[in-house]
């Protein structure tokens, strides 16, 4: 890295961390001057009863609000525009999203129609949100997952249903204002999705600190969720109400958030994307299945990255070799994506006749110039070949 490139780091989001964190949110929802609340989350996260965690002090603080569920685990455009409409309909002046990625992504483009209307896709284009004659909703964000790291990232990832497609709502103006960060919120997800979202927190480690377009304090984050991840994925997923685990995963979650989100994703999340898009699978394992595959493509261009990465995950690995240290971190990235139970390409829907769409989707991502390595389609195909016989 040229420590003479310039760089910007914006954090708009104000972070709270702590078990019991979420008990104060009437009073950040009254430190922005809001009055009427919608809280917008996901089917699942209300039947686990993880919403009345956020509605009783709002109860007793007396604070008026509407709940929103209508959230899919790849949020569309048809859920954002029902959400605005929601925040229409009960006169809402702020957001408070409760959930993984996908309820956070949908509240921040949400904030977004509310006040300017139109449809999701509309504000692609970031200059459209800038030239809002009133800027988004003010957003509170609770995370019941640790590894999207939504509530402190602005952007919002939605599918276009038109065209099976996965977009990019990107703007500081979405940033969440508050950050509950609490991981007595995070106990009660099952092993299966404590390994997929803590396979994602990796990946935006890994991917944030190895893009083209890394910078210092970005790695720095970057590299300490590694080593976080590393400590606490196995406990999280075998002993699930371990609070210490808990609570490592999601500062190595928040962590990884502000690595990607100050400098790129790669070809991963490219693909993932494409995934995602083409068969509503779940981004958090198309993630950990593509990972190894894509750094073992990566490992000419970023040896001493990954050797570092073999470092933070604390791996005795040989530093004098770093190509072999470097050969290291992926299979011990490998391994723990084993060991966590995460699935193969083909469970989680994949054809291998639309292999030739998916590296086109691939190819064409905003994030597909920043991978450290060039990818071209043939490249992708390669790797789904690849992913395909394992």
């Amino acid at each position: 890295m040229n420590l003479l490139n310039g760089f910007s780091f914006i954090l708009p989001t104000r972070i709270e961390f702590g078990v019991g964190v979420v008990r104060r949110l009437a009073e950040f929802v009254d430190g922005l001057g809001a009055r009427r609340v919608l809280v917008v989350t996901d089917p699942g996260v209300r039947a686990a009863h993880l919403t009345d965690q956020i509605t009783e002090p709002l109860e007793t603080a007396g604070v008026p609000f509407a709940v929103f569920d209508g959230v899919h685990a790849n949020p569309r455009d048809t859920d954002v525009r029902d959400a605005a409409d929601a925040a229409l309909e009960c006169g809402a002046d702020c957001l408070v999203a409760v959930g993984g990625g996908s309820a956070i992504d949908c509240a921040k483009a949400a904030a977004v129609l509310a006040v300017g209307g139109g449809a999701a896709r509309d504000y692609e284009d970031r200059a459209r949100i800038a030239a809002l004659e009133h800027a988004p909703l003010p957003l509170i964000a609770a995370p019941t997952t640790a590894g999207s790291a939504s509530e402190i990232t602005f952007s919002a990832v939605i599918t276009d249903t038109a065209e099976r497609f996965k977009f990019t709502v990107k703007s500081p103006s979405i940033a969440p204002a508050v950050a509950l960060a609490d991981p007595a919120l995070t106990v009660s997800m099952p092993p299966a999705l404590t390994a997929a979202t803590g396979m994602d927190a990796l990946t935006h480690a890994i991917e944030g600190y190895t893009a083209l377009a890394a910078e210092p304090l970005a790695d720095a984050c970057a590299l300490h969720a590694i080593t976080l991840i590393t400590e606490h994925l196995r406990t999280a997923v075998n002993d699930g109400g371990n609070l210490e685990a808990r609570a490592g995963m999601l500062v190595g979650s928040i962590l990884g958030g502000l690595s990607f989100s100050h400098s790129d994703v790669a070809s991963v999340h490219c693909l993932a994307e494409a995934m995602g898009g083409l068969y509503d699978a779940p981004h958090g394992a198309c993630n950990a299945v593509i990972l190894p595959e894509v750094m073992a493509y990566n490992l000419s261009h970023c040896a001493p990255e990954y050797a570092r990465v073999a470092r933070a995950m604390g791996l005795d690995a040989p530093l004098a070799d770093e190509k072999a240290a470097a050969r290291a971190a992926v299979e011990a990235v490998r391994r723990l994506a084993r060991e966590v139970g995460l699935p193969s390409l083909r469970s989680l829907g994949a054809r291998r006749e639309d292999f030739a769409t998916l590296a086109t989707a691939s190819v064409i991502n905003g994030s597909n110039a920043d991978n450290p390595r060039p990818m071209a389609e043939a490249d992708y195909l390669a790797v789904l070949e690849s992913l395909w016989a394992a």
